[in-house]
């Protein structure tokens, strides 16, 4: 991106609302690269899930979650922009060193380990479209995203040149959730709208697939969403990708509006999107919903059924827009995992070191063919371990916000200050919940299955 003087975007600042957001357009990038990284595997399942078994009562818990992420990130992009101090230099230096380390540590292991997850749904959807072996999509997937990812260690016009790219992901995304909503239809469009109103609905039963009668809580979906939208990987990244940009205390104002227009609304709409066509297709299909999880690969092969939505739409359009989640959060994940080597290890940019860490979740390729396996085994840990970083990094950045040594005459000011904290401490608070309802439910399953795998 060519870099603009600060009266370009002062003149921009002082725009009628239309004009300004007109003209901060064009310079629009980081933000949709958090739409990228976060429009994955997770969102799929998650969003298929909860349309399935709630229909459109959880519509809302997207958007808020999303909402929730962006009063943190804003504070982030404040925090770096006003200063140009490295986000991990600053925790470290102005909180505790503790913070810094959960930040950085929490970037790379979950852009690691999430890694089999999103390699798994690559290679299966083209497996699906193309015909071809797991391995093989695995192997497709694994080409493109290093060639992809690599990019942003090149010249800034690479850099935009990435950004435009998962730009457009994304929003194909969005247009083939929205043409396989126009499909199947919106058999309650009043629902739909009752939807995003906050509400908890009672716990779905019903029978599994195995003929046993199963239950649902409601609850944890909504917890796992609230917490769940942004992830350390994105936390870790965001400021990074700022600086890259050449972004300074003249585009704080466009920070913020890019987090909406290129992050909140994306999201909101392609998460959105998918529960209606879930819920459309499954929830008001009697019998369509069994209390199993759904892989959209498998949601796919139904949507394209000829009495459902047929090929076209329910296996390309929709196929090809989880193709597109998948490997836009893995390149991004990439590009959160060469940065935080880069911190941690004290490595040089656009050094050896740092194309190692670019490249270290690659590593995620092996999901194509024993995340099946692997799956039960690491996704209650890596929850538990990801979710102790997190919440942590939230807490050393709504510390850092009142920190008037560090920001000085930056430092928000009553009223803002007050909600602006406000909204980081309830960002926490949902995420420590998370945490402590996942080691609740699920830990001692989890105890149980390694106890007793032996026997």
């Amino acid at each position: 991106m060519t870099e603009s003087n600060d009266a370009n975007f002062a003149e921009l600042d002082a725009r009628p609302l239309p004009g300004r957001i007109a003209g901060y357009l064009r310079y629009m990038g980081p933000g949709y690269l958090q739409s990228a990284m976060t429009l994955g595997g997770g969102s799929a399942f998650a969003a298929l899930f909860s349309g399935a078994a709630f229909g459109y009562q959880l519509l809302w818990v997207g958007p808020t979650a999303m909402l929730l992420g962006i009063i943190v990130m804003s504070a982030i992009a404040w925090q770096t922009l006003s200063t140009g101090v490295d986000p991990y230099d600053a925790l470290k230096r102005h909180v505790h060193p503790v913070f810094a380390w959960a930040f950085a540590w929490g970037g790379l292991l979950s852009s690691i380990i999430w890694q089999f997850a999103q390699y798994a749904l690559a290679a299966a959807m083209l497996a699906l479209l193309f015909g071809v072996e797991a391995w093989v999509g695995g192997l497709i997937a694994l080409a493109w995203c290093v060639s992809v990812g690599l990019l942003h260690g090149r010249a800034r016009a690479f850099i935009r040149s990435y950004e435009v790219l998962l730009t457009g992901m994304v929003w194909f995304i969005v247009v083939a959730m929205a043409i396989v909503v126009i499909q199947s239809g919106i058999p309650d469009p009043a629902a739909v709208a009752r939807g995003f109103i906050p509400s908890i609905p009672e716990a779905w039963t019903g029978t599994n697939a195995d003929g046993v009668e199963t239950s649902i809580s409601a609850m944890t979906l909504v917890v796992s969403g609230l917490a769940a939208a942004v992830g350390a990987n994105m936390l870790f990244v965001y400021p990074y990708t700022l600086r890259k940009n050449g972004w300074g205390r003249a585009h704080r104002r466009l920070a913020r509006y890019d987090l909406v227009f290129g992050m909140f609304i994306p999201f909101t709409i392609a998460v959105s999107l998918m529960v209606i066509a879930s819920a459309s297709v499954f929830h008001f299909d009697t019998g369509g919903f069994t209390g199993s999880k759904i892989h959209p690969a498998k949601a796919a092969e139904i949507f394209a059924s000829p009495d459902r939505l047929g090929p076209v739409v329910g296996l390309w359009i929709f196929g090809l827009g989880i193709l597109a989640m998948a490997l836009s959060s893995i390149t991004m994940q990439m590009l959160a995992s060469g940065f935080a080597g880069v911190k941690l290890f004290g490595i040089r940019e656009h050094s050896a070191g740092h194309r190692f860490f670019t490249l270290l979740p690659a590593v995620g390729v092996l999901g194509a063919v024993v995340w099946s396996d692997i799956a039960p085994w690491v996704a209650v840990p890596t929850n538990v371990i990801c979710g102790l970083f997190l919440p942590a990094s939230y807490l050393g950045f709504t510390l850092l916000q009142r920190r008037r040594p560090f920001l000085g005459e930056d430092t928000p000011g009553r009223p803002l200050a007050t909600w602006w904290i406000c909204g980081m401490l309830l960002a926490t608070v949902v995420l420590t919940v998370f945490l402590a309802t996942l080691v609740i439910e699920q830990g001692p399953a989890f105890v149980g299955r390694f106890v007793g795998s032996d026997g």
